[in-house]
């Protein structure tokens, strides 16, 4: 099993992560998140959970939200639906680890072994109160288990930092499937392919992951391979998002920028490369 350090450095705007186990690839195994589980069946959702902390997510203030079967948490009504679309069209705020054509119903043969179900719960992290999802090693509709898929959602309070401030990491093990029947996938190929992102429900505040809804691109191997890239962070299967003042930042990173060289030194590059060009020339000539 991996394993990641973490602590907080208070005042200085730094998060350092705590000793915690993996339970494989970038998913943080507490089990506080498997506290609660999603009924066995197909599109399903949640009823209003409660949150302890606020989320200030693009100037809305929320204290609950909704866990649905197909891969995403919402916060204003349940999102059953199986099929993906465009973020900012579901007309409500939305995060999504992985939104596509989960099943974790029941198999057709009693005598198999039932898959898992989806879960979640409060628990901490670095001392922080963390709400986590977790999509972990469940297949797709219907009733699919020779591929898997696993996805976590966690959501980290960061009061500390400024009333409603917050977390987001979409966290993966191993992306093997991307769509569903009902999504036209072929043995979980192809199709209508996931969307993994966040949105206020406009799309002003909308971003989804490079990849979304490309066939291949998810699956591990694919140019944008969920579980072994990363986005604000150098854990492979990790992408981190700070949310701040209402806003999500999708970079955390500070521009590049150039350093000025010394006239002098600027001089000599040139007088080089023109030396060096004209040494070029004259061998050919």
């Amino acid at each position: 099993m991996k394993r990641y350090l973490t602590a907080a450095l208070a005042g200085a705007g730094v998060f350092i992560w705590a000793a915690q186990t993996l339970y494989g690839g970038a998913v943080v195994d507490l089990p506080a998140f498997h506290a609660i589980a999603l009924d066995r069946s197909d599109d399903v959702s949640s009823a209003q959970i409660s949150l302890p902390f606020t989320l200030n997510f693009f100037g809305q203030q929320f204290n609950s939200l909704y866990v649905n079967t197909n891969g995403n948490v919402t916060f204003l009504l349940p999102l059953p639906d199986s099929n993906p679309r465009p973020l900012a069209q579901t007309g409500m705020p939305i995060i999504a680890p992985f939104w596509a054509n989960w099943d974790a119903g029941l198999p057709q043969d009693p005598s198999e072994p039932a898959p898992n179900q989806v879960t979640y719960g409060i628990g901490t992290i670095g001392g922080r109160q963390t709400f986590g999802a977790d999509w972990l090693r469940i297949g797709y509709f219907d009733r699919h288990d020779d591929k898997l898929n696993s996805a976590q959602l966690l959501l980290i309070d960061r009061s500390d930092t400024g009333a409603g401030n917050f977390d987001i990491e979409l966290n993966y093990d191993q992306i093997q499937w991307e769509a569903g029947d009902d999504s036209n996938g072929i043995q979980g190929f192809g199709g209508n392919s996931a969307r993994a992102g966040f949105s206020s429900g406009a799309a002003a505040g909308t971003f989804e992951l490079p990849g979304s809804t490309v066939n291949g691109a998810f699956l591990d191997g694919g140019p944008d391979a969920l579980a072994t890239n990363s986005l604000n962070t150098d854990v492979p299967g990790r992408y981190a998002f700070e949310a701040r003042d209402g806003n999500v930042l999708t970079s955390t990173n500070p521009p590049a920028t150039g350093v000025p060289l010394p006239p002098t030194l600027c001089a000599a590059l040139t007088t080089l490369a023109a030396t060096a060009l004209a040494l070029r020339l004259r061998r050919r000539a």
